[in-house]
């Protein structure tokens, strides 16, 4: 099946050389894309009018963004870096997994104001009841209803007040295509626009983050033994094992662990990839909804064009020093292939999301 084609937005600006050098011979700065501060640099230089113009734009308007990619592409993080620059009063994460997990504790659930708004919402073909069942897992009989997760996506909405929001996780099956392109309406959410933004990303690059995924016990900040390390590393020279360290103080040096299943890679996952690859392809032929197209990644023989090397995802390689006891950590570029066997860089978060900017300016029309 031919792959879906995603554009490439370069983040280089006109003033950047090969490998990072101006005309003139001047090394191009190279930002720290790892602290807040250095990322607000970052996106002033490369998109700064952009994002002047979308901040005026919140200040009176709202939009719904579906966010659709398979597991692991990036949805959440991409939203987070949206919020460190608009700020979290102006947009919302709204993950349709996390609020489902929440309801899960029905006890608690059913105390809350937005069980009463969800109750006063819902209309189905099952009662509400046997919805109910279907979220406990007291009946292996019935699904979860769509009509449940429009009720509660409202409910939560309801306590946004006015923000933008992006939404992750709806759609997530092909009858809920039709219902995202009304949500909108259904949610009463002003008469501002609404837009689907879709990732592109390697299954090679999702494998590579599920296998090397490493959690803290405590705190359940999750990091990968192989694209993104703390700042300690231990070796066990017993089980021959890297152990990241939690970086979190109040974790007290907390040995972070693999998530049962994690090893195994993409097969047992495989069903769900297909039906979000089906889900991409449908929504790609939409019609009257404007569509931000990402890709977190680019081919190696096009990467110097488009990119700095800094903005390029790094592989870490960590090798103990039987001598000084000690890890020694070295760093490359991290090379796939991608989903058309192109060999291929991943991009860090930061350029993705500046493509994501530059696409919503003319979505939103401004």
């Amino acid at each position: 099946m031919k792959k879906l084609e995603f554009p490439i937005i370069g983040t280089k600006t006109k003033a950047s050389g090969p490998k990072g050098h101006r005309p003139g011979g001047e090394v191009a700065k190279k930002f720290d894309l790892e602290s807040p501060e250095g990322r607000a640099e970052y996106f002033e230089a490369k998109v700064g009018d952009e994002i002047r113009h979308l901040k005026k734009y919140l200040d009176q308007n709202t939009f719904v963004g579906y966010l659709l990619g398979k597991k692991s592409s990036g949805k959440g993080t991409y939203s987070k870096l949206l919020m460190e620059i608009f700020g979290k009063d102006k947009i919302a994460h709204v993950s349709v997994g996390d609020l489902v997990r929440e309801a899960d504790d029905w006890d608690n659930f059913k105390k809350t104001k937005r069980y009463e708004r969800l109750k006063q919402y819902y209309r189905g073909y099952v009662s509400f009841e046997d919805a109910e069942d279907a979220l406990l897992g007291r009946s292996t009989s019935k699904l979860l209803p769509t009509e449940f997760i429009l009720g509660l996506l409202k409910a939560h909405i309801d306590e946004l007040k006015g923000k933008a929001i992006f939404i992750d996780g709806m759609p997530r099956n092909l009858d809920q295509v039709s219902y995202s392109l009304y949500f909108r309406d259904l949610i009463a959410y002003r008469e501002d626009p609404d837009f689907f933004a879709l990732i592109d990303i390697p299954e090679s690059v999702i494998e590579e983050r599920m296998k090397y995924r490493r959690v803290c016990p405590i705190c359940n900040t999750s990091r990968n033994l192989k694209l993104f390390i703390t700042s300690k590393i231990e070796y066990d020279e017993k089980d021959g094992q890297f152990y990241l360290i939690c970086d979190n103080p109040d974790c007290k040096g907390a040995r972070m662990v693999a998530k049962e299943g994690d090893e195994k890679g993409l097969e047992p996952i495989r069903e769900r990839l297909d039906k979000d690859e089906e889900l991409l392809r449908m929504t790609f032929k939409l019609h009257g909804v404007p569509k931000i197209l990402l890709r977190n990644h680019v081919s190696v023989k096009e990467a110097e064009k488009h990119f700095d090397d800094y903005e390029i995802t790094p592989e870490y390689v960590l090798k103990f020093d039987k001598r000084s006891k000690k890890v020694k950590v070295t760093e490359k570029p991290f090379v796939i292939k991608d989903d058309n066997s192109v060999e291929s860089y991943s991009l860090l978060a930061p350029p993705v999301v500046v493509a994501f900017i530059k696409q919503m300016v003319e979505a939103l029309d401004i």
